[in-house]
């Protein structure tokens, strides 16, 4: 079974690093280690049945791509550099309305919503048609929050008057959800996480999750806080810091789009804690020279027995695209099993590659080890 991911952004750091490590894997260049479900094999699809395709603002093949963003080892590269050179972003839908610091020459000029829409079910379209099934994986630049459409005849009205609410991520998930093809949010974009978008992915039986990759510092900070909590040690301040020199970088250093990223990673603390913390601080830099390492400093305060007040002091140096990489692919080979099984609508049990998880209404789990729990409890089904 051939498993073809269309990738919102294929060209940035994340999609060319997908798209190589899916090629070197095939070739057997590389083990499987930063893979989560490496073990898993019941149904999903194998990685070396998955063919890489999307969208992207900037013209240049895989491999030209790739060479810019510097996250492959030259050896890495060398090995890929024929299988990626082969693949061309197809014209992206944008607005620099909603992400003003990134944008390129490859892309749809002067569409309505609707021409937008037909324009990407089209490109989705063609690529079912070479392939036994796809996945839309959203891994574009940071947008600014948008409105969330209350209803599917709103958002339909919404479309129909053009209406400068409905950003580019919206126009994505509305098309593949038209598509009957499942689609998942890796980015703090507000997309299919809203009732319109949820309405019409229950009415036609499309798994959709999201939103925002969780790789590091959130990732961490899932694994500790429930730890505290479980020993009974109270947080009193945690303050984190992100130093980020890629393109999602540049994106965020514009204030209204850095304010949804921040949005979905201050959600998960408060809700695992169980009650709130006064001093969460998140910060989020831009920073050229670090390229696409990205160093994610935690300091966390706490207080134990007698009032007694501890730190702790976390410092993960990592590498962004490395670690988002393996979880989007994840995530796309369980949204197909999802669509496989017959199960539409928002997926739950994916929570655990999200920040901020979508839900069908209820609250979102956010403490790591439970939603480790919903998720292999899933598979196993």
């Amino acid at each position: 079974m051939t498993l073809g991911i269309a990738v919102v952004g294929l060209g940035g750091a994340v999609g060319t690093t997908m798209a190589a490590g899916i090629e070197l894997l095939r070739q057997g260049a590389i083990d499987k280690r930063g893979l989560p479900l490496a073990e898993v094999n019941a149904g999903v699809a194998a990685y070396e049945d998955i063919v890489i395709g999307g969208w992207d603002l900037f013209p240049e093949d895989l491999a030209a791509a790739a060479e810019g963003h510097d996250v492959l080892t030259h050896k890495q590269f060398v090995a890929a550099e024929a299988a990626l050179s082969q693949i061309i972003p197809w014209e992206a839908v944008a607005d620099t309305r909603f992400s003003p610091l990134v944008d390129g020459s490859n892309k749809v000029g002067g569409t309505s919503h609707r021409a937008a829409v037909e324009k990407i079910s089209a490109d989705i379209g063609a690529f079912k048609a070479r392939y036994d099934s796809v996945v839309v994986i959203n891994l574009a630049s940071t947008e600014r929050s948008g409105r969330g459409f209350d209803s599917l005849a709103e958002f339909e009205q919404a479309l129909d008057d053009d209406s400068p609410e409905v950003s580019p991520a919206m126009l994505y998930a509305y098309a593949a959800i038209r598509s009957d093809v499942p689609y998942g949010n890796f980015t703090p974009s507000q997309a299919a996480d809203m009732p319109a978008l949820i309405e019409f992915a229950k009415q036609r039986g499309v798994p959709i999750a999201g939103k925002d990759g969780k790789t590091g510092q959130t990732f961490i900070k899932t694994v500790l806080a429930p730890a505290l909590r479980s020993r009974g040690l109270h947080v009193d301040g945690w303050y984190s810091t992100n130093l980020l020199g890629n393109r999602d970088g540049l994106a965020l250093s514009n204030e209204d789009s850095l304010a949804s990223k921040v949005a979905t990673k201050h959600s998960a603390l408060e809700d695992i804690l169980g009650y709130p913390v006064a001093d969460h601080i998140i910060d989020i830099k831009y920073y050229r020279p670090r390229g696409d390492d990205k160093e994610a400093w935690d300091n966390i305060d706490i207080s134990g027995f007698l009032g007694q007040p501890m730190q702790i002091k976390v410092n993960f140096l990592c590498k962004d695209s490395i670690l988002a990489a393996p979880l989007a692919i994840e995530v796309a080979r369980c949204l197909d099993l999802a669509r496989q099984r017959g199960e539409g609508g928002v997926q739950e049990q994916l929570s655990v590659f999200f920040k901020l998880p979508m839900t069908d209404g209820g609250r979102p789990q956010h403490a790591f080890h439970r939603q480790e729990e919903m998720l292999i409890d899933w598979l196993s089904a």
